[in-house]
């Protein structure tokens, strides 16, 4: 199929196709670095480590714009071998090329982690976001910057990148945000339940004394002094943990700390400031659910998914050359067509037959046509055959099927960042095989009618692309408490999916025995579904990547039943683009 455009969309050709080409107006190969401690605004010492292009071992003369990164994975430390790892060095973000191409580029140790003084009191909080401003605006006055900066991450270094615009630093001018939340209690505790991220133990204080210490502290003296303030950081997931609604008031900081790192409750002066603002995720990655609603609610920004994991530069885009071209118009003012380019470039699984990239004014999601398929003839999980029920267009007779909770899940890799198939586990609905290819942009939404014999029980949903060959691959997913059922309307822009307000108002069981719908929004697609294949809808009452599971499953298991066909349909809605 040859390229071409479809309502407003353009299609890649060639999987191998670069969208965009490097501008390299310098290209120095030296590197020249500095590290050094740096006070913010209460007096902490933050580690900062600058790199800046050489020549002939001396740093390049002039000023050069900036590129911060700040991180709580240490700037430069030794790893178990001995050998010195540094992040401005690595080129999975470009920032080697970025120095290359004439950056100053700063890699900062967050308060609490690495090399830096001071404790955390929460993650992503309002002090880490004010440090991170204090720091943008040092850098700004320095004798080798412009006084322009540009801020970049991935995950966690993500968020920081994101907090630390919301303070809107005069000098800040463009960010490009990876993989990181717009509404942090949506994602952490999705419908209530808390999952993979941000949920594992903090590293040893080993891991920051292998820090590697600033220039003037060559015995390390002052590495262990600040390391020694690090065992006063809140710890993560026990901070998760203790906050089950929204509104709930955390023992470690005080307050409604899901409130104050909700990056939505920040957007207004990052708009009027007029930050650039760049989002990217991976396809099979849960955060680009939020990625998208990130970019839906800031206008002008851009948007690029890949179809790799976490924090994986897409394959056969070139991304260097993006993240160049895109700090080189901001902080350099370089003619060079970006802002005029597409608003999203995402890959398309099956484009062509095996993959490709698109290039769209719209969204991920923007313009798709609902087409829902309906929840029949299920069976229990007691009696059930190969195939457990079916999906199918129009409504069929009513009917239930109730399954038991199964907690004899398999274990899940450390790092799970994507599900896998769960058909086994609770039950399934499978379409006939498809006549044509059908292509699939956006959010699924799931509606189920269901009842259970306890009050409370966690409901998760797969949504699965079977081949002819009968392989399975978990292509969506999601989830939702019970308890946590209600909707409302969301502070922000959804693109029209159901939000849950999960305060503790809003939180409520479900009488025992008594029907309630469930709305669940999945993460989102980007693939053709070829002709020959079947859709598969798997619904559960656990998964493996739950890291408390042992702690939160319930004896007896939760018999949980789906109601379905008329009078109560259950279906699932898929994003239709043409």
């Amino acid at each position: 199929m040859k390229a071409a455009q479809v309502m407003g969309v353009v299609m890649a050709a060639s999987v191998a196709m670069p969208i965009s080409a490097p501008v390299l107006a310098s290209d120095y190969a030296e590197v020249q670095r500095q590290s050094l401690y740096v006070p913010v605004r209460d007096g902490t010492p933050l580690a900062v480590n600058l790199y800046r292009p050489a020549q002939a071992g001396k740093p390049v003369d002039g000023r050069m714009p900036v590129i911060f990164v700040f991180t709580p994975y240490r700037a430069r430390y030794r790893d178990k071998d001995g050998k010195v790892q540094e992040v401005a060095l690595d080129d999975k973000m470009a920032l080697r090329s970025l120095i290359r191409a004439g950056y100053v580029v700063a890699v900062a140790d967050i308060r609490g982690k690495g090399a830096s003084f001071g404790h955390r009191r929460g993650f992503q909080d309002r002090t880490e976001a004010m440090d991170g401003h204090d720091l943008v605006e040092w850098l700004a006055r320095q004798p080798f910057s412009t006084g322009k900066v540009g801020m970049m991450g991935c995950s966690y270094l993500g968020g920081t990148t994101f907090h630390t615009a919301s303070t809107v630093p005069p000098s800040l001018k463009a960010v490009f945000v990876g993989s990181s939340d717009l509404d942090k209690y949506a994602f952490v505790r999705r419908g209530g339940i808390t999952a993979q991220f941000n949920t594992r133990p903090d590293e040893p204080l080993s891991d920051d004394l292998a820090s590697l210490p600033v220039d003037d502290d060559a015995a390390g003296v002052k590495l262990k002094a600040a390391v020694a303030q690090h065992a006063n950081n809140t710890p993560m997931a026990a901070l998760w943990y203790g906050m089950p609604t929204r509104d709930s008031v955390s023992r470690y900081t005080g307050n409604a700390f899901w409130e104050e790192v909700g990056i939505y409750n920040y957007l207004a002066p990052i708009r009027k400031a007029g930050i650039g603002t760049y989002f990217w995720s991976n396809w099979h990655d849960e955060p680009t659910a939020q990625s998208i609603l990130s970019a839906a609610n800031m206008p002008g920004s851009k948007f690029l998914a890949g179809p790799g994991s976490h924090c994986v530069p897409p394959p056969g885009f070139d991304f260097t050359g993006e993240v160049v071209r895109y700090f080189d118009h901001y902080l350099k003012g370089a003619d060079n067509g970006i802002e005029k380019a597409p608003r999203a470039t995402y890959w398309l699984e099956g484009l062509n037959g095996s993959g490709g990239y698109v290039r769209s004014n719209r969204l991920p999601g923007e313009g798709a046509r609902p087409m829902r398929w309906y929840l029949d003839g299920g069976r229990s999980q007691t009696a059930r055959s190969v195939n457990d029920g079916t999906l199918r267009t129009s409504v069929g007779k009513a009917g239930a099927d109730p399954f038991t909770v199964r907690y004899d899940l398999p274990s899940a890799d450390y790092f799970a960042f994507w599900a896998q198939p769960m058909d086994d586990k609770g039950l399934s609905y499978t379409s006939a095989p498809l006549a044509a290819p059908t292509r699939l942009v956006g959010y699924p939404v799931v509606n189920l009618r269901v009842k259970a014999d306890k009050p409370d029980a966690n409901v998760f949903v797969y949504l699965d692309q079977v081949a002819a060959d009968g392989k399975a691959e978990v292509v969506a997913f999601g989830r939702l408490a019970l308890s946590h059922r209600k909707t409302g309307t969301a502070p922000y822009k959804t693109m029209g999916l159901p939000y849950h307000p999960g305060k503790a108002a809003d939180v409520a069981p479900l009488p025992v025995g008594q029907a309630a719908d469930l709305a669940i929004d999945l993460t989102p697609v980007s693939r053709i579904v070829p002709a020959g294949a079947r859709l598969r809808v798997t619904i559960t009452g656990a998964d493996p990547r739950q890291r408390n599971l042992k702690d939160i499953q319930q004896t007896p298991a939760p018999v949980i039943t789906v109601e379905r066909g008329a009078g109560a349909p259950s279906w699932i809605e898929l994003p239709v683009s043409d």
